[in-house]
């Protein structure tokens, strides 16, 4: 069940949401629609041949399955992917029909992923964004702190729909003691590997968010069964919550909160006396 929230609604009205919707439907639209279908297909006419009739519901089949295997139960993420499905779809209808325009459609498509490529978070945040090895000093240099990483890539599409639930969870959960951090993989490959995360176009660790505590890894999703094979996880913020028991977390770390040495109380009391 696709759940739809107010949050996801007003981040549809984006332009490119809009246009993807409209590229998706392009060939059904100039298909079965007047003067569009007379216009560009001459010889077949207003209605679709069983070859395309076909071809389309390989693509039903083909989305139905793909969101049950990723368990996509939010809209942004599943219309994505129901729009990137239809737009292959779509160059094959129109190479079908006319190659001329599965040229046309394809660059279309293109320069829509070029000019208008799907929106990032801006929203409110409380994420340390790591340079490659300060990652490292920075796990090592309090092991007070509790730190919960994600590696991830700017261009794969779970990352991006991924990033506003992590944002949001670090406004929520976040405190001196439990911090939240993100690393670009595809920057800092080579960090990345230390922590066997993968950056590959292949990969299917994307997103990846580790747990570190006193300095150290002690969970990570997604994980590996007893023969090493990845464990697929929905980043969702419930999963995630229950996952690495959150809520338990945040107030664990909240009733144990870091105390300030004593250098830094006497000159807190030195500052207010002047």
């Amino acid at each position: 069940m696709v759940i739809i929230t107010v949050k996801e609604l007003k981040r549809l009205i984006h332009p490119h949401h809009i246009l993807n919707v409209i590229l998706a439907i392009t060939y059904l639209f100039t298909k079965l629609v007047n003067p569009f279908c007379t216009i560009l297909f001459p010889k077949s006419g207003c209605e679709l041949e069983f070859k395309e009739t076909e071809i389309l519901i390989f693509l039903v089949v083909i989305v139905l399955l793909r969101t049950k295997k990723r368990g996509a139960v939010q809209m942004i993420p599943y219309l994505s992917s129901l729009c990137m499905y239809a737009k292959l779809a779509n160059i094959a209808l129109f190479f079908y029909s006319d190659p001329r325009l599965g040229v046309v459609y394809g660059v279309l498509c293109l320069i829509h992923l070029l000019l208008l490529p799907e929106p990032t978070y801006e929203g409110p945040e409380n994420v340390i964004y790591f340079t490659g090895a300060n990652l490292e000093e920075e796990l090592k240099r309090d092991s007070r702190v509790t730190w919960l990483v994600t590696f991830y890539t700017v261009w794969n599409s779970n990352c991006v729909n991924f990033a506003p639930i992590f944002a949001e969870m670090s406004v929520k959960y976040g405190l001196d003691n439990l911090k939240f951090g993100k690393l670009d993989a595809t920057r800092y490959p080579e960090v990345a590997e230390k922590f066997h995360v993968s950056a590959s176009a292949f990969s299917k660790q994307l997103p990846t968010v580790i747990l570190f505590r006193n300095g150290k890894e002690v969970s990570r999703r997604p994980t590996v069964d007893s023969r090493c094979q990845l464990i697929k996880f929905f980043f969702s913020e419930e999963n995630l919550t229950a996952a690495f028991d959150l809520n338990n977390l945040y107030q664990e770390c909240k009733n144990n909160p870091i105390k300030k040495y004593k250098k830094e109380e006497n000159s807190n009391n030195h500052i207010k006396a002047e």
